[in-house]
């Protein structure tokens, strides 16, 4: 398989809600608006994308249509997590975990986005030795 680009899409109550905030905090554009259905582009990845569709709309699934996004995590991999963090506290996001360096090589914290999605943003850090022997990897 070859694959020419990476694109998701959420359930959103209102679309163009979750489309700016993501304009807003991490820098998406929005391409298209059609009032039930919002794609974003980010500026910086043309290949990555991000759409949202009204979860009452006939084009979303039936068996989810209506409901909110439950267990949905969206990662973002960046330079520096804690400027990261500073900018998204000082902006006024949701913070759900603060940042906490895991033993197997990430630091990470979460924020809520609009209609239930959460959004991970982390980097990569050298790993524990310890935890790498005791899980079999060092």
């Amino acid at each position: 398989m070859q694959v020419s680009m990476v694109g998701t899409a959420y359930a959103a109550e209102n679309p163009a809600r979750a489309a700016a905030w993501f304009a807003e905090h991490f820098g998406f554009k929005v391409n298209v608006d059609l009032g039930w259905y919002v794609n974003t582009q980010h500026p910086g990845h043309p290949r990555l994308s991000l759409d949202f569709v009204r979860r009452d709309h006939d084009s979303w699934p039936a068996a989810t249509r209506g409901r909110e996004i439950t267990g949905a995590l969206l990662a973002f991999l960046v330079e520096d997590v804690d400027a990261e963090f500073e900018r998204l506290r000082a902006a006024g996001a949701e913070i759900v975990l603060d940042p906490v360096t895991e033993p197997w090589g990430q630091r990470r914290f979460q924020v809520a986005a609009p209609d239930g999605l959460l959004v991970e943003v982390l980097q990569t850090v050298a790993p524990d030795p310890e935890w790498l022997k005791a899980n079999g990897l060092g």
